[in-house]
């Protein structure tokens, strides 16, 4: 269902706060970098680093920037992420939960079944990067934008929506049940086949959105839609 912007969700959004990065960074090379438990890393400049396939519990990393650095298939447990910037980094199949990210942003990202399970993302924007088969469940969102993202098939199953934006973003066969989705906002998005839009309760579309919205509902309600000319 689609309802007119009230003052309470029209009041949640605000534009996410951008990164506080230092004027310069230490440099690190992937030999300097041992990612543990409880590890915390500050000021670091991560670039064409292989990290993938780490493990670690309540690691931290504060005001970082990471470009094309492989984090992909590592399993992080109540990580911390703080303004830090990520580009050009592979985050595909990374397993987070419990984690969390403040003043954070991401730009050309693969981040293909990536699982932010149980967690919170506060000041985030994502923009142009691959997000498809993420999954997001549990997750509460506030004050985050996602920005010309390929979003198809990922899992948003009852996370909470309400502090999100989703600008020029496919989301063709997202879920979305159960989620709670009073302020969220869509623009120019592609919601085709989208599942758990009896959900959408307080989401605000642009009016370019309703068709495909509309599609879905009422396939969620059993109604079927005939053109009258193929009688």
């Amino acid at each position: 269902m689609v309802a007119r912007p009230s003052a309470r969700g029209a009041a949640r959004w605000r534009a996410p706060a951008a990164p506080k990065l230092p004027a310069s960074l230490d440099l690190t090379s992937a030999g300097d970098l041992a990612i543990g438990d409880e590890a915390t890393f500050e000021r670091l400049g991560l670039g064409d680093l292989d990290l993938s396939g780490r493990s670690a519990d309540g690691a931290e990393f504060s005001r970082c920037r990471l470009v094309r650095t492989d984090l992909s298939g590592s399993r992080l447990e109540a990580a911390r992420f703080a303004d830090c910037v990520f580009e050009g980094t592979n985050l595909a199949n990374l397993r987070a939960e419990r984690s969390s990210m403040l003043r954070v942003g991401l730009s050309t990202a693969r981040m293909t079944g990536l699982q932010w399970v149980n967690g919170a993302l506060r000041d985030v924007t994502i923009s142009d990067s691959r997000l498809d088969l993420s999954s997001w469940r549990f997750t509460v969102f506030s004050s985050v934008a996602f920005e010309g993202c390929n979003l198809t098939r990922a899992d948003f199953q009852n996370a909470d929506l309400r502090g999100a934006r989703f600008t020029d973003c496919d989301l063709t066969g997202a879920q979305f049940s159960q989620a709670s989705m009073d302020g969220a906002r869509f623009a120019r998005c592609d919601l085709t086949g989208i599942g758990g839009v009896t959900s959408m309760t307080g989401a605000i579309l642009a009016y370019q959105d309703l068709v495909a919205l509309s599609y879905a509902l009422a396939g969620a309600l059993g109604v079927r839609i005939e053109n009258p000319d193929e009688e």
